[in-house]
């Protein structure tokens, strides 16, 4: 029997979050929590049984996690600039960042017991998608999709972000969602308009990124073109990379393309390299976000043309089997582990 873990998959259309126990190769819903219209990114506080969650218009908004039902209740509100793109917590849950891609801002909050403080200054460049941050607190990582740009900040305990050192991208790629692997000696990038995993090696030191090489993990036989800022990808059929996570073991990564509706699967050399796509999942229709369990052992799909939720095994070759789907709202968009 394995322990069960709950996942938060927030329906931007019906303006909900459904939680769902994983569970010896199962997936069940075990509760729909009305959040707020458009909420979509997440973070989320195991250790206070807190979550923020990015809704419309213009507010974050802090939910209580009851773990033994998967009940939200939200118990506090903040009104921000605008409708951030992504969120997340310091791992102390001591700070949250936000990135604001219509606004083209990020920012940082204190928090105290779960409430919000003044934000610190923001940073300003063009459609910035999201942010992460090291496990040290030292920097944060802000990407920009409209300056193909990685910037590197050192992040204060107020939430700040100064410093900024850039790291460029491919021309034209559109970079949208970083992670960093366990050691931080690396940083990974899916980009929404050529549809890549770009791999920067990471400076223990100083925090900056240098670009080493990219793969792509779009489908060859799928016909898609090279996307660009204003395009309609469904129209056009055109790339349209999404979300990217990693292995814990640091030896595969896979990222989600959404015009394909596929998740690839992508193995990771010694010093981190992508290297060429081993499987294409087909997955929930146009899938913006999934998540893997903490423990490795699953991945769990959404799309948001999809009211359904599918839970994958994840193989000794990280290819993906299906064990179940269930239901979960309309315009899924994000899931995260709690």
């Amino acid at each position: 029997m394995t322990i069960p873990v709950l996942a938060l998959v927030t329906n931007a259309h019906d303006g909900t979050v459904s939680t769902f126990r994983i569970a010896d190769d199962r997936l069940e819903r075990v509760a729909v929590s009305s959040v707020g219209a458009g909420c979509s990114t997440l973070a989320v506080d195991a250790e206070r049984h807190l979550v923020y969650v990015g809704a419309k218009p213009g507010s974050i908004v802090t939910c209580s996690l009851d773990p033994g039902n998967g009940v939200l209740t939200t118990w506090d509100e903040t009104s921000v600039v605008g409708s951030p793109t992504y969120l997340t917590l310091t791992p102390h849950g001591d700070r949250l960042l936000g990135a604001f891609y219509h606004q083209g801002l990020a920012m940082g909050w204190g928090v105290d017991n779960g409430h919000l403080q003044a934000p610190s200054p923001p940073v300003s460049h063009a459609n910035l998608h999201s942010v992460v941050v090291t496990k040290d607190t030292r920097h944060a990582y802000v990407v920009s999709l409209g300056e193909d740009a990685v910037i590197r900040y050192v992040l204060g305990q107020d939430g700040s972000l100064t410093d900024g050192k850039v790291a460029s991208a491919p021309a034209g790629s559109g970079p949208r969602h970083i992670v960093l692997n366990a050691a931080e000696t690396s940083a990974f990038v899916v980009t929404e308009f050529s549809g890549e995993v770009l791999h920067y090696a990471r400076d223990g030191a100083t925090g900056e990124l240098a670009l080493t090489s990219q793969r792509s993990i779009v489908d060859p036989t799928a016909g898609l073109a090279h996307s660009r800022y204003g395009a309609d990808p469904t129209a056009e059929h055109l790339i349209w990379g999404a979300d990217i996570h990693l292995a814990a073991d640091g030896r595969w990564a896979w990222a989600s393309e959404r015009s394909g509706s596929t998740i690839a699967t992508v193995p990771l050399g010694l010093s981190g390299e992508p290297e060429p796509v081993t499987a294409f999942t087909a997955t929930e229709a146009q899938p913006r976000g999934f998540g893997v369990t903490p423990d490795g052992r699953y991945l769990l799909a959404v799309g948001e043309r999809s009211t359904t939720a599918t839970l994958y095994e994840i193989g000794t070759d990280a290819r993906l089997r299906v064990l179940d789907r269930q239901e979960t709202g309309n315009g899924a968009n994000w899931v995260r582990f709690a």
